[in-house]
């Protein structure tokens, strides 16, 4: 049941804009942070629609809604020319940006990396991780910025799992160049609210060039040494896919397949993650009550030592924080598809071409869905608890191209996690960080915490 609402911690959140927005004032505001678009009738009503210029959009927010566009009539609404031009010059025609077949034999091809016994199996690589980034931890002095520390645990685990190793990256100059990505080429255009063509160059796309060429240098260097010196001692992501072959065709990855998967596979398989463990950390720095029972949790599972992934099942509660969350800040709050042909929802008609903006954040956020939604009650995930419709709560997506990286993503989020609530009391030493996001709901201007041992009995 959860908790009496008078001693909840309400997070951070971004106010609903008081008036409709025009095509300026949405550019500039979409530009700023998307979740300044969302109207305040998005968290009451399943749908809104409107127009931007000559743009007809729907924001979708219901889980009724929801299931017809990712399940029951998912090949009418693909992704969006806006969405896929913020990607293209990152990540190509990958598994994340392609549909149709070009989708479908990628999606064969990576799927059996995070089968659930592959996972399993990939367990002490996050185990290890946690050990570092605890160490770091236990080394600084003073006020910690916990994005930071984050993405550089995750994106160990993730260099190990796609190319067992990061010899070939710089992390900092990488982390850097995906934050350049995001406040470029991953911001909203004038040019996409006004439809022009997406071969018509956006601004951002020309600012992102340099972080677009510094990413892709690494990553295509660990690509050409690994095609050198043959298959790793432990088969990984870049094995899987140079041996990938589409049983229809007999195709395989051309060397720019493998660039733009691998790119969309480190880029995403650090960065949600790193964010979902920043804003776990911020709120039971925040709730001491909650990170006290998840620590006397952890703490009973572990002792001293690091998790592993026989350890999960004895901390449903910081599983449970997680997901709490992921419910206020979705790694991504917010996609945008294109209608194909005619439809309905709900009482709306869209018709072919119209944008239907996938409204995660405001889902998550929904009064007519969640008891108290702006604040933060783990309860809501802990065992016991009433179900979520499936449709309700998607920080995974849903559907045919649900995540297929989801339960590795849980994993190593727990395992680091348990980690170090066992080891560490978290307590906040910085402003609130306001929730933005361009690709991304990232906390800003950080999540800056104490992090003091914890003696272990």
């Amino acid at each position: 049941m959860p908790r009496f609402a008078m001693s909840l911690y309400v997070p951070p959140t971004i106010p609903p804009p008081r008036r409709p927005l025009g095509v300026l004032a949405s550019v500039r505001a979409a530009r700023q942070n998307v979740l300044g678009i969302i109207p305040e009738i998005a968290y009451a009503q399943p749908i809104v629609t409107g127009s931007t210029g000559p743009a007809r959009w729907h924001m979708v927010q219901g889980p009724e809604g929801l299931r017809r566009i990712f399940l029951d009539n998912v090949l009418n609404y693909p992704k969006s020319e806006i969405m896929i031009r913020m990607l293209r010059s990152a990540v190509g025609a990958s598994l994340f940006t392609s549909e149709g077949a070009q989708w479908r034999w990628q999606r064969r091809a990576i799927a059996p990396v995070f089968t659930a016994r592959n996972v399993t199996a990939l367990a002490p690589l996050m185990t290890a991780t946690a050990e570092r980034a605890s160490t770091r931890l236990d080394r600084q002095a003073g006020p910690v910025e916990m994005v930071r520390e984050m993405l550089s645990a995750t994106f160990d685990v993730i260099c190990e799992v796609a190319l067992s190793g990061r010899e070939h990256f710089d992390a900092e100059l990488y982390g850097a160049a995906i934050t350049r990505y995001f406040q470029t080429v991953g911001r909203a255009s004038l040019l996409d609210f006004v439809d022009l063509p997406p071969w018509v160059p956006r601004p951002g796309e020309l600012l992102g060039r340099g972080a677009v060429r510094t990413m892709h240098r690494m990553v295509a260097a660990a690509i050409r040494a690994r095609r050198a010196q043959g298959p790793a001692p432990t088969e990984d992501l870049l094995d899987y896919m140079i041996r990938a072959e589409d049983p229809e065709t007999g195709r395989t990855m051309s060397p720019q397949d493998l660039l733009h998967n691998m790119q969309f596979f480190i880029v995403a398989g650090h960065e949600t993650t790193a964010l979902a463990l920043s804003w776990a950390l911020h709120l039971l720095a925040s709730d001491q009550a909650a990170q006290e029972r998840a620590r006397t949790e952890a703490r009973a599972a572990l002792g001293s030592r690091a998790a592993d992934a026989a350890d999960i099942d004895a901390m449903p509660f910081g599983r449970a924080v997680l997901e709490e969350a992921m419910r206020l800040y979705p790694p991504v709050g917010m996609l945008a598809r294109k209608a194909l042909e005619a439809d309905r929802l709900y009482d709306r008609e869209v018709h072919a071409n119209d944008t239907v903006f996938i409204n995660i954040y405001a889902l998550h956020r929904h009064r007519r869905l969640w008891q108290a939604p702006e604040a933060f009650d783990p309860t809501r995930f802990a065992p016991g608890a009433a179900p979520v419709d499936r449709y309700a709560y998607l920080p995974f997506g849903a559907g045919p191209r649900v995540c297929v990286g989801a339960n590795f993503a849980m994993l190593q989020a727990q395992i680091i996690f348990a980690t170090l609530l066992a080891r560490f009391h978290f307590t906040s030493a910085g402003p609130p960080p306001t929730p933005v996001m361009h690709m991304t709901i990232r906390p800003e201007p950080g999540v800056t915490l104490e992090a003091t041992p914890a003696l272990v009995d």
